[in-house]
């Protein structure tokens, strides 16, 4: 039984307090979607559980993706059968959990002469792919004549386009997905903080880990932690705690770096999403997302800063030539880009290979004082990646300590509650926010939508707060009560957690930020006792975060 979420779950004081006091099953280290969704997988099975994450969760690569939970059309083409028939799977039942956070779109894939894919090539490869990811109805591949392709986008190079494929795909919010994930776990009574750093790890005499020293970043007090397993989930990180364990090996992780840019929509209006030729042999996608519209990703190799990582002049007229040559009519420049975001890969290191050409398979590090460390993989693949993790924590275990132990349940848990159901009530529910909308004299219907696919229903608890501000602007009502919900809910802890990773503004509305700033600011500062070098601090990140989205650097930072 399903335990509700009520404040005290989410609140700090408490969550520290428990860490300190509880011996758990399981300690994991690493906050995104990895993290956040064994966590959720070995609390539902009845795993005593903490999740500790030393920024805030999701501010890492599953914040940085493409955000689409997809199938890998182009590992079809690297004969990764394993990978593509995981990941198509996983997408539909991904799209079931949360039909309102994984929204499935028709992707166009255009033939050009000398492209990637041939015409017949195309046809054959996503009728595989549609096989492998048993893929039915209406979803499944369909071949498009120069016309026809034209009348679905008629912002395509007329004088290149050959014909196309039209296939199915899902759009998801990275960092709204991994907070769901964790909000759930939180429910089956995982112990979950943001913005406490695993510093150190202590050991027993046999030289197993026993405990782990923690910072927690607001009070700047360590937090010692004791588990009978420790799962290291950190993404990009993962080799610095193998280090911190002096468990590195001949393998370890190959990072490459994807940056994605964003275009308001009325730059680059493009009917649906693409996935299209760059002249080097990649591909990439535009996708539209309400107002704006972004392009990527990038691929390269990347050692600079982790923990600060930016997109390059390179890497912005990449994307722009790619656009430009697609679309020859928009005539895109620099300066036409809104924001950008800039992520790490943690992928496996293979000899002599591309960044490209790297595998997304995922893989578990297994060192001999227990840590056992997962690297590798996609985002769409989350709970399998989750399941193997538990698998081999399972293996540790004593029979009498797995007796009581359900086996995995996460196909099934609904990612939110109250939930809807599939995509046909989700067009409903938006709808009726409409409505809601308009009787608080919110007439865009663009604010239905984006509340819709933000929150699903919890839009409800979001509009309902709203009324109770006096702000004369119903948009600043509803803004604050979204920061209420978030200081409430979600474990907001600071103005990038709100701006970039609850409600991803930061990367696809960065007017607003600018707009309510100010708002959210003190809003707060009374929410969390900020005092005003506090919130000086604050705003200033804020603006670091601003800066990096709207500027292209000549190099990397070391």
């Amino acid at each position: 039984m399903e335990k509700t979420i009520e404040f005290s779950v989410l609140n700090r004081t408490a969550q520290i307090e428990k860490l300190q006091s509880t011996k758990f099953d399981l300690a994991i280290i690493g906050g995104g979607v990895t993290g956040a969704g064994i966590a959720l997988d070995a609390a539902s099975r009845g795993l005593k559980v903490c999740l500790v994450e030393k920024n805030d969760f999701a501010s890492g690569t599953s914040n940085k993706s493409t955000k689409l939970i997809h199938g890998g059309l182009r590992y079809l083409k690297q004969f990764e059968i394993g990978l593509v028939r995981e990941s198509g799977s996983e997408r539909a039942i991904v799209h079931k959990l949360a039909p309102h956070l994984v929204i499935p779109e028709k992707m166009l894939l255009p033939l050009v002469e000398g492209g990637t894919y041939g015409k017949m090539m195309t046809s054959i490869g996503l009728k595989v792919y549609d096989f492998l990811a048993d893929v039915k109805g209406d979803d499944r591949r369909r071949m498009l004549n120069k016309e026809e392709t034209l009348e679905k986008e008629s912002l395509l190079n007329k004088d290149a386009v050959l014909g196309s494929g039209l296939y199915a795909e899902y759009r998801t919010d990275d960092a709204r997905l991994t907070i769901e994930i964790l909000k759930k776990a939180a429910s089956f009574g995982a112990t979950i903080i943001n913005y406490c750093k695993m510093e150190s790890f202590n050991y027993n005499d046999d030289s197993k880990i026993k405990s782990l020293n923690c910072i927690d970043g607001n009070t700047g007090n360590t937090v010692k932690i004791k588990a009978r397993n420790y799962v290291s989930a950190a993404g990009p990180w993962v080799d610095k705690l193998r280090a911190k364990d002096h468990s590195m090996n001949n393998k370890y992780l190959h990072l490459t770096k994807g940056v994605h840019i964003v275009f308001p929509f009325k730059k680059l209006p493009v009917k649906q999403p693409l996935y299209f030729d760059v002249p080097d042999g990649r591909m990439i996608f535009a996708i539209p997302r309400g107002r704006a519209t972004y392009v990527g990703t990038t691929d390269t190799n990347y050692s600079g800063n982790l923990d600060r990582v930016v997109a390059t002049k390179d890497d912005a007229e990449y994307l722009l030539n790619a656009i430009n040559a697609t679309f020859p009519d928009v005539n895109l420049s620099i300066n036409d880009i809104e924001s950008n975001w800039a992520g790490l890969r943690p992928l496996i290191h293979e000899e002599d290979k591309d960044p490209s050409e790297l595998s997304r398979k995922d893989e578990l590090f297994i060192s001999e004082s227990g840590l056992i460390s997962i690297a590798g993989g996609k985002l769409t693949g989350y709970r399998r990646m989750a399941d193997r993790v538990i698998e081999a924590v399972l293996k540790t275990m004593k029979s009498k300590q797995k007796k009581d132990l359900k086996k995995s349940e996460t196909e099934k848990i609904p990612l939110v509650s109250p939930s809807l159901e599939n995509s046909h009530n989700v067009e409903i529910y938006q709808k009726e926010l409409e409505i809601k909308l308009l009787e608080l004299d919110i007439s865009d219907a663009y604010h239905a939508w984006y509340l819709c696919t933000t929150y699903g229903k919890q839009s409800d608890i979001i509009i309902d707060k709203s009324k109770t501000f006096d702000n004369k602007d119903a948009l600043e009502r509803l803004i604050r009560a979204e920061l209420w919900y978030g200081m409430h809910h979600e474990m907001t802890n600071s103005l990038t957690d709100f701006f970039v990773r609850r409600t991803g503004r930061l990367y696809f509305n960065i007017p607003s930020v600018k707009k309510y700033m100010k708002i959210i600011s003190d809003d707060c500062a009374n929410y969390l006792n900020w005092d005003s070098k506090r919130i000086a601090s604050e705003v200033e990140n804020l603006e670091l975060f601003l800066q990096d989205a709207s500027t292209y650097y000549n190099e990397e930072f070391e």
